[in-house]
């Protein structure tokens, strides 16, 4: 079992929580919500926490990440919970969670 943190800027805040997915064989979850407010305001930045059942492939997480976040600017605490999935998987229940979020469909 393998756990990876990632950090992120962001360019504005995130009000709502979303959860899609489940841990199981080939499948992952992921848990996004607001980011925890700073000592100073509110924290503009995304935290990425991964916990996968298969080991080495944190340079597969990076980049599937990084595109992510290319395209994505909320700050976010986003917790992923993985079973195997492919990177494919990864991205699509990661697009689907920041629409659940936007659309107010959350937790």
């Amino acid at each position: 079992m393998e756990h990876l943190t990632f950090d992120y800027p962001a360019q504005r805040a995130v009000t709502t929580r979303a959860h899609v997915g489940v841990v199981g064989s080939g499948d992952l979850e992921v848990l996004l919500s607001p980011a925890a407010a700073g000592a100073s305001g509110p924290a503009l930045a995304a935290h990425v926490v991964v916990r996968t059942s298969v080991d080495g492939y944190g340079h597969i997480w990076k980049s599937v990440l990084d595109r992510f976040f290319t395209r994505y600017d909320g700050a976010a605490r986003i917790e992923i919970n993985d079973f195997g999935a492919t990177p494919g998987v990864v991205a699509l229940r990661l697009a689907e969670a920041v629409e659940a979020a936007e659309d107010g469909d959350s937790v």
